[in-house]
């Protein structure tokens, strides 16, 4: 008995494992691009792989466009909960993003009760996400997971204008790695509380990866308050890059009727 109990937990620990490895961002991004016209584009992308398959059959994909008449202001949801520390920290070229990965325990962020570990953080040119139909010039993903799998991930945008704080402390390392192709880079200790999230107003819906393989579920906060970067900055991060585009952003999905919420606190008579 003891031992039949011992192949079923090595068991169950294998398909933990596989299943985490099928929903989590994959690190090696040359399978796919981002251009529209390709065998490989988005509209392509469940049916490069099986496991990605969710890409193009699942009902609750992002990004989405984070439209004003379809959004439920409320005020129960609260401040996000961010409870970082410093941590080391590698950057990645993955392919068509560059990612910040925290190597130690950077923090969580708590939802409902649930913590999820901040595990790494990666950005896309132009912003994924829209809102009224607009575009921004630049969106941060902080991606967290918890210990059952589940992930949580906090979305910033950013236009053009004042240099931003965060990407001005790693750009050496950012030029660093425009010459190297394929290498993991230590950069140090990395608070990611200087990454300065606002988190008095957020969106908040249900969501999926925007990469493959576009795993759903996935509990989505988008910052209300849009930051700023330069044209610079956001040109090294694209350059940093070896996929020769200018663009990594996935284009808007179908909403099919979720709900997106909206937080602001309530109003002090």
């Amino acid at each position: 008995m003891a031992a039949i109990t011992k192949i079923l937990f090595i068991s169950f620990l294998f398909v933990s494992s596989a299943f985490l490895a099928r929903s989590a961002e994959v690190d090696n991004e040359s399978e796919f691009s981002y251009d529209e016209k390709s065998d490989n584009g988005p509209a392509n992308w469940g049916k490069i792989h099986p496991e990605w398959n969710t890409c193009n059959t699942g009902k609750l994909q992002s990004p989405i466009d984070l439209l004003n008449e379809r959004v439920e202001v409320v005020s129960n949801l609260g401040i996000l909960r961010k409870h970082y520390k410093s941590s080391n920290a590698t950057l990645l070229n993955r392919g068509h993003d560059m990612m910040l990965r925290w190597e130690g325990g950077a923090g969580y962020l708590k939802i409902n009760g649930t913590q999820y570990q901040l595990k790494q953080c990666h950005w896309h040119t132009p912003s994924e996400h829209t809102i009224n139909g607009k575009r921004f010039n630049l969106e941060a993903h902080l991606v967290h997971e918890s210990n059952d799998g589940k992930t949580a991930v906090i979305g910033i945008i950013y236009k053009i204008g004042r240099p931003d704080s965060f990407l001005s402390m790693i750009e050496k390392d950012l030029k660093a790695l425009a010459n190297a192709k394929g290498v993991e880079r230590a950069i140090g200790t990395i608070d990611p509380k200087q990454m300065k999230m606002d988190g008095k107003k957020y969106y908040r819906y249900i969501g999926s990866l925007t990469v493959p393989p576009c795993t759903e579920d996935v509990i989505w906060t988008m910052d209300r308050k849009v930051r700023t970067v330069t044209k610079r900055q956001m040109k090294l991060i694209r350059d940093a890059v070896h996929d020769e585009s200018e663009t990594n952003a996935r284009p808007a999905q179908p909403l099919n009727r979720r709900p997106i919420k909206l937080y602001k606190p309530e109003q002090k008579p």
